[in-house]
């Protein structure tokens, strides 16, 4: 029996979203670096929330700066 996933993002939409990440980045090995920073940034911030056990950081990480990308709105201005 498969196991299925509880997060409602489906797999093409993340992979699609990660595509759209490294295209848009001028030096993709970055962008990696970024995305494993933020999930494992994310991981420790989270550890004692656990807002959606099920979403993995990288997955959780990947959206979220792709929302960046394509929303700058959502960034504040500091």
């Amino acid at each position: 029996m498969l196991k299925r996933s509880k997060f409602e993002t489906p797999q093409s939409e993340v992979i699609q979203r990660a595509e759209e990440l490294i295209s848009a980045a001028s030096n993709r090995y970055k962008i990696t670096v970024q995305v494993a920073n933020r999930a494992k940034r994310r991981r420790y911030e989270d550890f004692d929330t656990m807002d959606d056990p099920m979403m993995k950081p990288v997955l959780r990480a990947i959206i979220e700066m792709s929302d960046e990308l394509n929303q700058p709105e959502i960034i504040g201005e500091s």
